[in-house]
């Protein structure tokens, strides 16, 4: 088992609080995650401690809403996924710790800024972006890439999902789908590269029911929340993480 301080401990239970809200439909709550796990542990064992947390809330979303999938949108993804995914698994055995971050924080700045035009233009934005083949290849390499470098593909779904116009419910029942089929993946290429180890399974074990009860909150909860103020909040604390690090 590690050996953590105190807060330590605060901001890895805060961290799966926020992944079992983000499994209830605040995506955004995945990108603070990627930043703030990094205070506690090196940029590459964070990657490693966060997938198996990601997988239980991914497992909490899937029974939840499993009756909402488009699979039709999800399918044609998965060949370029797979090449993102790969693309991203050697990027992962020739960095190390401190190459590692900035290329997080500069993907968690990037994801920022896509949510904040997506905001800013609204149904336009969705309508300026291509919906031929080369948006799918697209997406999907970069969602491959972003997922296994970071576990940080949820905005790049998001843009996805919009541009189908796919419905609430099928939204989330698509993305839950996607990241639990791609977490999957993730899985054995993770192992591989020794970002699972005995210590971080048992840590992960621990937080189980903290993300079980934060995806019950989640569910319950956070639908009153005033979602543009959330959003904000959220948002500006991972983009002042993503900063950290790349100049840090």
């Amino acid at each position: 088992m590690f050996d953590l301080t105190i807060l330590d401990w605060f901001i890895v239970i805060a961290c799966a609080l926020f992944i079992g809200f983000s499994k209830s439909g605040i995506p955004n709550l995945v990108i603070l995650v990627v930043t703030i796990i990094m205070f506690v542990f090196p940029a590459k064992e964070s990657v490693g401690v966060l997938l198996p947390m990601l997988l239980i809330g991914d497992l909490f979303a899937v029974i939840y809403y499993r009756r909402h999938v488009v699979w039709k949108n999800l399918i044609p993804l998965i060949p370029w996924i797979l090449v993102g995914i790969l693309g991203g698994f050697f990027v992962l055995r020739q960095v190390n710790d401190e190459q590692l971050k900035p290329i997080i924080g500069t993907i968690v700045l990037v994801i920022i800024g896509l949510n904040v035009i997506r905001n800013q233009f609204g149904e336009r934005f969705n309508q300026l972006l291509p919906t031929s083949i080369s948006f799918t290849i697209t997406m999907g390499i970069l969602s491959g890439f972003t997922t296994m470098v970071g576990n940080a593909a949820g905005a790049i779904m998001t843009i996805y999902l919009l541009v189908k116009r796919v419905p609430k419910k099928e939204f989330v029942g698509t993305s839950a789908w996607f990241f639990i089929t791609v977490n999957t993946i993730k899985v054995p290429l993770y192992l591989h590269l020794n970002l699972i180890s005995s210590a971080s399974f048992s840590l992960n074990l621990l937080m189980l029911p903290v993300i079980l009860i934060g995806a019950i909150i989640g569910a319950k909860v956070l639908p009153w929340i005033p979602q543009n103020v959330f959003t904000i909040i959220v948002l500006l604390l991972a983009a002042l993480g993503g900063l950290y690090l790349v100049i840090g």
